[in-house]
């Protein structure tokens, strides 16, 4: 009978004992000073953050790529990982996708959700509204929604500054530009480079065309071609995954003839290496014009993870912010008196000197005063 008490207080001392451990709220730390587990095992990863693709992919060596390389450095900063609890992205195969992939998103309680790209306004319109409590953001567009901030990019300032690139640059004084899709967002890439070649030399001749697609590997490939065979040595693309098309005409163009001097301008993130042919020695990238997407994309998501989520703002980046630039890598081809003379016309556009067109009716009132 005794032993069997003794038994019994051995088993509840025991017990009691654990329940002490496991309700213990502190510990030492490398420095002997008392923590607290609890509030040591938050971290900033509480806040999720994810992104919807467009069609060109997260992969996309553009546009999308370096929207999710924002949030791949947020993470990074934010001991956060990837996944639903972390930062993430949507894939788009087609416009289809969008909606539901937000609607997705939004029932996995993601807190920031992105729309990347002027093609998904609609859809983050419309999921906006359905979800007024919820927090968006679109790059590249205007969603006036108070749960929406706008992220917008005065792309024609550095697409003036990639013009006078090239304009410097050019043997035939012929130069072309390809867009994606012929809409007011692209226009801005278009006239600014117009009105940056045509400063520096207003008799250059600028072929314009758009392939209407901005997954359209094959037919950049094709309007590429046709340009460099009507001697143009230099094409801008302002065309998502469709440009990696002019790259590959250009590469082969190069490597069939590697005395002639082709040339391709990158857009939205340096694309040196898209550039790069089969040994690695030499890239017919010449220079991009680089949108640093990434960076305020990570600005925007670090802002509301602190709380104050710009929701409702239009916010604009551009020179004056160090958002939009031409890339010098390929120091080569981007000698120091091209890089003297952009940045002439950069401190030209900065004081005001220059008022950058937007619109080709704006550019044409441009060319008037030449």
């Amino acid at each position: 009978m005794r032993k069997n008490k003794f038994l019994l207080s051995l088993i509840l001392l025991f017990t009691f004992s654990l329940f002490l451990a496991a309700c213990g709220g502190s510990s030492n730390d490398e420095n002997g000073n008392e923590a607290n587990d609890e509030e040591g095992s938050e971290s900033d990863s509480d806040f999720s953050v994810a992104m919807v693709t467009d069609t060109g992919g997260v992969d996309d060596k553009s546009f999308n790529q370096s929207a999710w390389e924002g949030l791949e450095s947020w993470g990074a900063n934010n001991g956060a990982e990837k996944g639903a609890d972390g930062y993430d992205y949507a894939q788009s195969e087609d416009d289809s996708d969008y909606l539901p992939n937000f609607t997705r998103l939004v029932k996995n309680d993601v807190d920031l959700i992105f729309g990347i790209g002027f093609l998904l306004e609609d859809s983050i319109s419309d999921i906006a509204e359905q979800f007024p409590d919820n927090q968006f953001a679109i790059v590249d567009t205007v969603v006036e929604a108070p749960n929406v901030a706008s992220l917008t990019y005065a792309e024609h300032e550095g697409s003036f500054l990639a013009g006078v690139a090239a304009a410097n640059k050019t043997e035939t004084d012929k130069v072309g530009f390809i867009g994606g899709m012929d809409s007011d967002l692209i226009n801005k890439f278009e006239v600014g480079f117009v009105a940056g070649a045509k400063s520096v030399n207003p008799d250059i001749e600028v072929d314009i065309q758009y392939a209407e697609d901005f997954n359209a590997v094959d037919k950049g490939k094709l309007i590429a071609s046709n340009m460099y065979n009507s001697d143009i040595d230099i094409i801008y693309h302002a065309a998502g995954n469709t440009g990696n098309g002019v790259f590959a005409e250009a590469k082969d163009i190069k490597q069939n003839d590697p005395d002639r001097d082709i040339w391709v301008i990158g857009v939205d993130r340096d694309q040196y290496e898209e550039g790069l042919n089969e040994d690695q020695s030499a890239s017919v990238t010449f220079t991009s014009m680089v949108k640093r997407v990434d960076v305020t994309v990570e600005q925007v998501t670090e802002q509301t993870a602190a709380g104050d989520f710009p929701g409702g703002e239009v916010l604009v980046f551009g020179l004056e912010e160090e958002a939009v630039s031409v890339a010098d890598t390929n120091e080569e081809a981007f000698t120091d008196d091209i890089k003297e003379a952009v940045e002439e016309w950069e401190e030209k556009i900065k004081s005001g000197e220059i008022d950058v067109p937007q619109t080709r009716d704006e550019l044409n009132d441009f060319e008037e005063n030449l």
